[in-house]
């Protein structure tokens, strides 16, 4: 970078157009780019290995991963947002093909079928999940669907302030915290006991069921938001709307969730898809893009991209969002796991997690030592109130090959956020109980 002199194998430019450009914005040389960055910074020296063939780099980076403590080889029982289910080989078979694999954002819908009716499908089976009238093409992640939300909420309703239910995750929180800050919107914290929502909010977020677990009264929550002219959002996990009520029979106005029960593995967190939907009369607010299915001049069936509303398409000032990526490929992961599970398929596996975590939480409470603070109606996961750091359980958990729950000391004293879905057998939950059993209160 000391040099003037800037050359790339991979870029067209010229030096001329270089000299054009440096002169159009003022500057001498390409290095007068970086003189902000301190001297010290600008070419870090790099400590990389020497290069590896093909055959040492594979062995050395299978070294490396074999070094991860992962579940297959454990029995776990983390969830607290990213969940263990189970995959049907369909899913990747289908959204392995390459026509799906190599294909990108489907802006001409002449060359884009197939990728535009799986959008299509998509949106349908968010719709019929949630009971909502509409729904988008996808969104980054459950986390940022719900920002995208909290904005939707503060356009429509030209208020200032979001009121976040106490049970919802931090993690969320923050992300929303994060999408808010530029707009200057005000969040505020309420409890179901005390749901005190000012003239100006905007909306009262819920998340169903909250982060460490317990199912909501949401007919009461809603009842509450509207009565002050707010909007209702609901963060639902859509495997729990296998067998509970859909957030339009409580009347939510705005649903988000993370799709990632759907079809998609753990994968360190990501890439996963944002559900996001919404009432009819609020499709003019909605992030992201909608793609609608009309028929051609001849008569034949065809999908086209009806609604985008980002910046990418319209002029910036009447943006709704600048999402740029659908994640479409994570999105057709999803649809071909609702697809293949089916009404029946998702409500079974919806109670195979919720009889599997009843099964985990009676077993536990016997335990002496262990309770469970929390006894409201719980789903898939559960918080124990152990009789010593949940972190040294953890560590004495791992020892037995056992991956534990969450530690949420934090919200509750001595808390451990214990998740079991449908892959979690009756022998790796009596293991569980077993272990924590053995450790007890033991130093």
């Amino acid at each position: 970078m000391e040099s003037t002199k800037f050359t790339s194998p991979y870029s067209p430019n010229t030096d001329a157009d270089r000299r054009a450009m440096l002169d159009s914005i003022g500057v001498d040389s390409v290095v007068e780019l970086f003189e902000d960055i301190p001297a010290h910074l600008r070419n870090p020296v790099l400590d990389l290995p020497s290069p590896l063939s093909e055959f040492e780099l594979r062995h050395d980076v299978e070294a490396m991963a074999a070094e991860n403590t992962t579940p297959g080889d454990y029995a776990c029982f983390l969830g607290a947002g990213s969940y263990r289910h189970y995959v049907p080989a369909i899913v990747r078979q289908l959204a392995g093909r390459s026509e799906f694999m190599t294909a990108y954002t489907p802006y001409q819908p002449e060359v884009a079928q197939g990728t535009l009716q799986a959008h299509y499908e998509f949106q349908s089976l968010v719709c019929q999940l949630t009971g909502m009238d509409v729904a988008n093409a996808g969104m980054y992640d459950g986390s940022t669907s719900l920002a995208e939300a909290a904005l939707m909420a503060a356009r429509t309703t030209k208020r200032s302030q979001i009121a976040v239910l106490d049970t919802v995750s931090p993690a969320l929180l923050r992300v929303i915290e994060t999408y808010t800050q530029a707009p200057g919107l005000d969040i505020y914290s309420v409890s179901s006991d005390n749901i005190d929502l000012s003239d100006d909010t905007a909306c009262l977020i819920v998340q169903q069921p909250g982060f460490l677990g317990q199912m909501e009264d949401m007919e009461a929550l809603s009842t509450q938001a509207h009565a002050t002219g707010a909007l209702f959002v609901v963060s639902a996990d859509p495997m729990s709307l296998g067998m509970f009520k859909p957030p339009a029979e409580y009347d939510a106005d705005i649903v988000v969730g993370e799709g990632q029960t759907l079809g998609i593995p753990p994968t360190y967190g990501g890439p996963y898809v944002g559900l996001f939907a919404c009432k009819q009369k609020y499709i003019r607010q909605m992030p992201g893009r909608i793609v609608g299915k009309t028929v051609d001049t001849q008569g034949r069936e065809g999908y086209v991209l009806t609604l985008q509303t980002r910046e990418q398409h319209i002029r910036r000032e009447r943006a709704t969002s600048n999402i740029c990526t659908s994640v479409g490929l994570i999105a057709l992961m999803s649809t071909v796991y609702m697809a293949a599970q089916g009404r029946r398929g998702l409500r079974h596996v919806a109670e195979l997690c919720y009889h599997k975590a009843h099964y985990a939480a009676s077993l536990i409470e016997q335990i002496p030592g262990y309770s469970l603070p929390l006894q409201d109606t719980f789903f898939r996961e559960f918080v124990v109130q152990c009789p010593i750091d949940p972190a040294e359980i953890n560590r004495r958990l791992l020892e037995r090959k056992i991956i534990g729950g969450l530690d949420v000391s934090d919200q509750v004293l001595n808390g451990m956020l214990i998740c079991c879905t449908e892959v979690n057998t009756r022998e790796e939950i009596e293991k569980l109980a077993g272990a924590l059993s053995e450790i007890g209160g033991a130093k």
